[in-house]
């Protein structure tokens, strides 16, 4: 089911500084995308990074190739995005919810962006617990603007100075944890995964106004995954997960193109993509390998699953992460298990591909780093100095990490 309804707020604000606009997402090809970090996970949202001479060695207590190091004011689970010269996150407590950009090269923050005045927004937030928080969701950025979306249903965005260009309330979110779906710019919209304990939706979002452009009603209900973006014969689909089914939709019309009921429990872990195959999981359900052409199930397990991490899916491998700290690679046609890395230590972020590496960030702060391989290739272990529980982002030969209380850029 689909329909037009459309809000949206627009507030016109002075711009902080001056900067040069991005081209048109509609005109925005994969290679410029992939020149930035624009959503959770990195373009496309599938943990895939092109970007090379990342670093495998630091200390982030000591300062060992850090570059910079800079507070972030208020708390939050999201992971940094990154346009150009400029990185994205948001916070939040009881009081406010922010957007911060900051320079990247320096740490310098440029602009606070305050998530108020929205018609709709809850006079008090909803309860929420503190490994999730008000904050979870990982903004989204397509060069022009960028949008964060909150655990009170607050939608907003920015432009790249910080001026306010419009602003929604999607409706408080039934949600007993906190609302962590995050967010995807593509083709000029903005793509929203909204399931709560009232059932699920997917919505897409004007990026100028604001306004629906599409929404579609899901057989699902509440998750905390976020959307994923799949290239099928030329055309990209929006493929989710939730209990019970792992679906693709047309990103242009909200069209369902197809489902697979095969998951169960409380999903948090966004589905891995790679090579015409979507690998969804949970923990106390399973895993499965659906091929996304025929919705044939290729093959499932049960043994190691995410809690929270999402799946690495590249080049003919799997890589899962668990939440008592074991870190597997399995065969992504066949699901042959090929290695596990039985470290101990709790995992929330998810494993990232970067320059012939997989990097994983565990919840004490060491991010430990492996060779590509169909063998266990152990690369380094580096500790940040800080508890830290986002994924990373990449660009340009540098790490960009969200500690507990601080961002921390790592370069050689």
């Amino acid at each position: 089911m689909q329909s037009e309804v459309a809000s949206s707020e627009t507030v016109a604000e002075t711009p902080v500084t001056e900067t040069k606009p991005a081209a048109a997402s509609s005109g925005m090809t994969l290679a410029e995308l992939q020149k930035n970090h624009n959503s959770f996970r990195g373009p496309l949202a599938q943990g895939v990074i092109m970007h090379k001479n990342i670093p495998t060695e630091w200390d982030g207590a000591a300062g060992t190739n850090v570059v910079w190091k800079a507070e972030v004011p208020k708390h939050g689970f999201n992971s940094p995005v990154i346009w150009g010269d400029k990185l994205f996150v948001s916070g939040a407590d009881n009081a406010s919810r922010e957007v911060y950009c900051y320079n990247r090269n320096d740490g310098k923050l440029l602009w606070t962006g305050v998530a108020d005045n929205i018609s709709g927004s809850p006079a008090t937030p909803p309860r929420v617990t503190e490994d999730t928080g008000l904050s979870a969701p990982t903004l989204t950025t397509d060069g022009n603007a960028v949008f964060a979306i909150f655990g009170t249903g607050d939608l907003i965005a920015f432009d790249m100075n910080g001026k306010r260009l419009w602003a929604r309330n999607l409706g408080v979110p039934d949600n007993h944890y906190g609302h962590s779906s995050s967010l995807i710019s593509w083709n000029g919209k903005l793509l929203v995964q909204y399931d709560t304990n009232r059932g699920g939706k997917v919505m897409a979002l004007d990026n100028k106004s604001g306004e629906t452009v599409w929404e579609t009603q899901r057989n699902s209900k509440i998750s905390w995954a976020s959307p994923v973006l799949a290239e099928v014969d030329g055309k990209y689909q929006l493929v989710l997960t939730a209990d019970p089914i792992v679906a693709g939709y047309d990103v242009e019309t909200g069209e369902e193109l197809w489902s697979v009921e095969c998951m169960m429990g409380e999903v948090g872990p966004s589905v891995g993509y790679a090579d015409g195959i979507v690998v969804a999981a949970n923990e106390y359900a399973r895993m499965v390998a659906i091929d996304i052409r025929t919705q044939e199930v290729l093959w499932e397990d049960d043994f190691y699953l995410p809690e929270a991490a999402s799946i690495l899916a590249h080049d003919g491998l799997v890589f899962v992460a668990t939440s008592y700290g074991v870190f597997v690679c399995y065969d992504l046609k066949e699901g042959e298990l090929l290695w596990e890395d039985d470290f101990g230590s709790p995992v929330y972020s998810s494993p990232v591909f970067a320059d012939g590496k997989v990097y994983l960030m565990d919840n004490d702060g060491v991010m430990r780093i492996y060779e590509f391989s169909r063998e266990l290739k152990k690369v380094g272990e580096n500790e940040l100095g800080e508890m830290s529980g986002p994924t990373p982002a990449f660009a340009d030969g540098r790490i960009y990490i969200r500690g507990e209380k601080d961002l921390f850029c790592i370069g050689k």
